[in-house]
Parts: structure tokens; C-alpha cells; sequence
């Protein structure tokens, strides 16, 4: 097997811009959120198989948080780079702002973080060129992304520890939530 070059971010950042339509809008008359979160997706994939040179699958998609409102006739630019590499996945980091064509005004809207699995014609998990870091920016990125990994796996061992805590001690910490407790069954 021939061995894997490593890959600067820069060669596989992906931007993809697209208007943003009538039909697009919800209720409120704002772009609904799941078409923005499916060109997230499309700029997440686009960059990961530029950068894998393979088939790459979504596996989990990080800190969605939309910070404003975007609007029916604007243009969404989402800008994807590889921020971090492990075996077999990699993660994506993707800004998204909009842009009112009129007034020239752009925001930024949010920007999440697309954990990606690369695939080979097989559909087996194959090795990802190494990240070839050439800057500073990269480095803190990179960085941050091991901070995130951590994290999540300490939130996940909480909440873990939270699915088989002793409900009868932890129900005293409710007393302060907007809750109302009517157990209809006995406690464990």
C-alpha cells in the first residue's frame, strides 16, 4: 500500500455560496434551520473527500448554535477546512455567514464542527493523510480540536454516571427546577 503524503488544510478549504430562496424560509419567515445544517453538510463532505481522496461519511456534527437570523435573498457563504485528523476521521470546522446583497452587510451566522469518517470503495473506514500544520492558525485549531475530543468524552462519561445515579438522592437537587415530580412508580 502506498504511503499516505500528509495534506496541508489549505488544499482541501471548500466554500460553497448559495441564495437563499423563498422556499427556503420557515413560519417566521427566516431561513429554516435544517437547510442551513444541509449545506453544512455538503461543505462538511466536500472538504473531508478533498482532503481523504475518498468517500467520507457523517458521524457526528458539533456546536449548532445559530447566532442570528438569516434572511430569505441573502447569500450564505459556508467555508469548511480540516481542522484535525485521526486515523480514520477527521474533523471539518465550517464558518457560515451571510451577506444582504443590498447593503453589503455580513454576518456571521455560526459555526460548527463535522466529524468525518473516511470510506473506501468497500465501504470499510480507511487511513486519512496525516494534517500538515504550516501555521500558527493551524496549530491552535488542531489544538483546540484534541480540547473538544476531551471534552466530549468527559461529558459523556458524566453523563454515563447521571443515567445510573441513585434517583433518590439526586431528586433532592430538582427543588430548585421548574419541575413538578408525581412519581408514578417506585424509585430504584
Amino acid at each position: 500500500m502506498e504511503a499516505l503524503q500528509p495534506k496541508s488544510p489549505y488544499s482541501s478549504e471548500t466554500t460553497i455560496t448559495e441564495l437563499m430562496i423563498p422556499s427556503y424560509a420557515n413560519f417566521g419567515g427566516k431561513i429554516h434551520g435544517g437547510i442551513l445544517l444541509a449545506l453544512m453538510d455538503k461543505v462538511a463532505y466536500a472538504c473531508a473527500a478533498k482532503h481523504t481522496g475518498n468517500y467520507c461519511v457523517t458521524v457526528s456534527v458539533e456546536n449548532v448554535e445559530f447566532l442570528q437570523p438569516v434572511e430569505v435573498g441573502e447569500l450564505v457563504s459556508l467555508k469548511a477546512r480540516v481542522n484535525y485528523v485521526g486515523n480514520t476521521s477527521l474533523v471539518v470546522g465550517i464558518r457560515v455567514e451571510s451577506e444582504n446583497v443590498k447593503t453589503g452587510k455580513v454576518k456571521h451566522t455560526n459555526t460548527s464542527y463535522f466529524t468525518m469518517v473516511s470510506k473506501n470503495d468497500k465501504n470499510e473506514t480507511c487511513v486519512v493523510p496525516e494534517l500538515l500544520l504550516e501555521d500558527s492558525d493551524g496549530v491552535r485549531r488542531f489544538f483546540e480540536a484534541i480540547i473538544r475530543k476531551y471534552n466530549r468524552q468527559q461529558f459523556k462519561h458524566e453523563m454515563d454516571k447521571a443515567k445510573n445515579a441513585d434517583l433518590k438522592k439526586e431528586i433532592s437537587q430538582l427543588k430548585n427546577e421548574r419541575c413538578v415530580i408525581q412519581l408514578k412508580d417506585d424509585i430504584k
